[in-house]
């Protein structure tokens, strides 16, 4: 009985210890940098880092930039005419990520997850020329320009499912594959248009409010107000994002 006693704790000891041990070697390298290669064909420069906490949690936090310039793939969003009125808008964009990543997989950091997440993103736009046909009467016209400029920004939440894989044989190069990911909350911003040359009459002003309404911009909610000096615009609803590319990284 003594004989099978000492057995079964030499066996447990050796099992503590060979969890151990691997809990340890899976931590020796807890630290992941990472750059998202895919956002750089929208211009966004990027950076992220992961720490892990135990087998089945890491924190991840990631900023990216796209510093000023065209919007990018803006000619699948507008209209040949729309496109015409915003072909010198330019904008940078700015946006914080931070998220809990759940590992179901081999964890330390490897495998499938479940990453729920809080997005903070701001746009800003440079000063761009907007002008639109005011409408005399009689079948003419009379191109009134206006200047623009103003900024929106938005916290969202959301929820991604990716996987993540250790290459090389030291298992410090990273490969992370977001599969799926999408956000959701509020966006709030203001834009102004001014007349530089004019006084607005009402009638102006109003086909001007009836033009910036008729816009087509997609994912967007917002109220105009017009006055002799142009426009008010109020950005103020849903912000809705999706998540998709492949980080590579250093584990360390």
């Amino acid at each position: 009985m003594k004989k099978h006693f000492i057995l079964l704790l030499c066996y447990l000891f050796c099992t503590v210890n060979a969890q151990e041990s691997n809990f340890n070697s899976s931590l020796e390298k807890p630290n992941i940098i990472k750059t998202n290669i895919t956002g750089y064909i929208a211009r966004n420069i990027n950076l992220s880092y992961e720490r892990s906490i135990n087998q089945w949690l890491s924190i991840n936090m990631g900023f990216g930039l796209i510093p000023q310039g065209k919007v990018p793939f803006i000619n699948a969003f507008l209209n040949n005419e729309d496109e015409k009125r915003f072909h010198d808008l330019q904008i940078k964009y700015f946006h914080f990520t931070i998220e809990p990543r759940f590992y179901i997989g081999q964890g330390y950091g490897k495998g499938f997850y479940i990453a729920p997440y809080y997005r903070y993103s701001k746009i800003t736009s440079n000063t761009f020329n907007f002008s639109y046909n005011y409408n005399i009467g009689t079948g003419m016209n009379v191109e009134l320009p206006l200047q623009s400029l103003g900024s929106t920004h938005a916290n969202s939440g959301g929820m991604m499912l990716g996987v993540q894989f250790f290459l090389t044989q030291k298992q410090n190069l990273v490969l992370d594959l977001w599969i799926a990911g999408a956000h959701y909350g509020k966006v709030k911003g203001d834009f102004t248009l001014t007349s530089n040359d004019i006084l607005l009459t009402p009638d102006m002003q109003a086909q001007l409010k009836q033009e910036i309404e008729n816009l087509d911009i997609p994912f967007v909610k917002y109220t105009v107000e017009t006055n002799p000096n142009g426009a008010a615009i109020k950005v103020d609803g849903p912000w809705l994002g999706f998540r998709t590319g492949l980080s590579l990284g250093y584990r360390f």
